[in-house]
C-alpha cells in the first residue's frame, strides 16, 4: 500500500473478494527522506511520511492490519544502479528495478515469513492462464497499463501474484474510492521517481557522487562540429530536445552520449531513426517465444511489430518493421504477443 488511490482500492477489492489482507508500506529510510527535503511541496510519490500516513488511515478504514517495512539498505542498491547508469551515459528505469528486487522480491520473502500465500499490488496489469501456465498480460485500461515495468518478475512467482485492478479502468477506481469515502480518492497519481522529487536527475547524481567525477564536455553535431559545452552528460538522454541551451535554425535532438569522450552528440530528428536494437539481461515469462512479436522501447510508447532473434547468453536482438525514434540504452525493450507479455531486457 503506497498511500495512493490505486493500492488503496486494490486492498478493498481483495478484502471484498474474501481474502485475508495485510497492508504493507515500503519505507526507504534516511536517504529517501533527505532527497525529499530538497523539494518540499513537490512530493507526490509512493514512499514519503505523508504517503505512509495516507496508507495507514486507509488500512484503518478498511479494518486490515498495517505494517511499515524499512527497506533502506535494499533501496540503496537501486540508487546505486540509478547513479551508475547515468554516469555510464545510459538512461535508467529505477521503477523496473524496484519492482523486480523489492515489490516482487523482498516482499515475497516477507510474505513467506508471515505465512501469506500471495502478494498483491495496485499495478494495472492482468494475470491469465495460457495453456498450463500463468501469463502476465497488459491491463484492460491501456492508457494506464503498467505491464512494461513488470517484465523483470521471475516466472516462477507469477502464481503467487494478484493484480486486482487489472480488469478495471482508472475512472472506475476513483469512483470506488469516492463511494467508500477514502481520503485518497482525488489524490494525484505519482509521476515522479520517488527519490528525485524535484525531477532534477543531474543534480541528484552529482550530489550522490559527491562531485568526484567530471562529466562535463562538448556538445557536437553528428559530423563532429563543436556547437557548445555542457556541465554534465547525466543531464541528457537519447531523443531529448529541451534543455540543450543552444540556438539552432531547426530543432536538434540528443542522438548519442559518449562517456569516454564526455561528448553529447546532437542532430536533426531524422537522425534518431533506428530499426533495430540489442538488449541484455533478458528475462522471459513465457516458455514459447516466437520470432515475431511487438516491442515497446519505453513506458509510454506503443508496441511496434518486430522480428525477435535470440543471441548467446541473456541477450536478444530486435528488428522493427518500421523505424523508431529515440531508442535509449538503459531503458527496457519489452516484448509482447498481443496483450501477453513475453519478457524483456535492457537496451544496449
Amino acid at each position: 500500500m503506497s498511500g495512493g488511490v490505486d493500492s488503496s482500492v486494490a486492498a478493498w477489492l481483495l478484502r471484498e473478494a474474501g481474502h485475508d489482507v495485510v497492508g504493507l508500506f515500503m519505507r526507504h529510510g534516511q536517504q529517501h527522506e533527505a532527497a525529499c527535503a530538497v523539494a518540499p511541496g513537490r512530493k507526490q510519490g509512493c514512499c514519503s511520511a505523508a504517503d505512509a500516513e495516507d496508507a495507514r488511515r486507509v488500512a484503518e478504514q478498511l479494518g486490515i492490519p498495517f505494517y511499515v517495512l524499512n527497506f533502506q539498505q535494499e533501496f540503496g542498491r537501486i540508487i546505486d544502479y540509478f547513479v551508475a547508469e547515468y554516469t555510464a551515459g545510459r538512461t535508467p528505469n529505477p521503477c523496473i528495478v524496484c519492482n523486480t528486487w523489492l515489490k516482487f522480491g523482498k516482499l515475497l520473502e516477507y510474505a513467506d515469513g508471515i505465512g501469506a500465500e500471495q502478494v498483491a499490488t495496485g499495478h494495472y496489469a492482468r494475470l491469465a492462464r495460457i495453456g498450463d501456465a500463468w501469463a502476465l498480460c497488459r491491463g484492460r485500461d491501456l492508457s494506464k497499463d503498467q505491464s512494461y515495468v513488470l517484465w523483470g518478475i521471475e516466472r516462477r512467482v507469477l502464481p503467487r501474484l494478484l493484480f486486482p485492478l487489472g480488469e478495471h479502468l482508472k475512472p472506475e477506481i476513483r469512483q470506488i474510492a469516492a463511494k467508500l469515502g477514502l481520503r485518497v480518492a482525488e489524490k494525484r497519481d505519482s509521476q515522479e521517481i520517488c527519490f528525485v522529487p524535484d525531477q532534477d536527475h543531474a543534480r541528484f547524481v552529482r550530489q550522490y557522487r559527491g562531485g568526484d567525477v567530471d562529466t562535463s564536455g562538448e556538445i557536437v553535431t553528428s559530423d563532429g562540429v563543436v556547437v557548445g559545452h555542457h556541465d554534465g552528460f547525466e543531464r541528457f538522454t537519447i531523443g531529448q530536445r529541451k534543455g540543450l541551451r543552444i540556438a539552432f535554425g531547426e530543432p536538434r535532438y540528443v542522438l548519442r552520449i559518449e562517456p569516454a569522450t564526455r561528448r553529447v552528440v546532437v542532430g536533426v530528428k531524422e537522425e534518431l531513426a533506428r530499426d533495430e536494437l540489442t538488449a541484455s539481461g533478458a528475462n522471459w515469462l513465457s516458455e514459447k517465444i516466437g520470432n515475431v512479436c511487438q516491442v515497446k522501447i519505453r513506458y509510454r510508447s506503443e508496441p511496434v511489430d518486430a522480428a525477435l532473434s535470440m543471441l548467446p547468453g541473456d541477450r536478444f536482438a530486435v528488428r522493427f518493421n518500421r523505424v523508431c525514434l529515440g531508442i535509449a540504452p538503459g531503458q527496457a525493450a519489452v516484448c509482447y504477443d498481443g496483450d501477453h507479455l513475453l519478457g524483456g531486457g535492457w537496451i544496449d
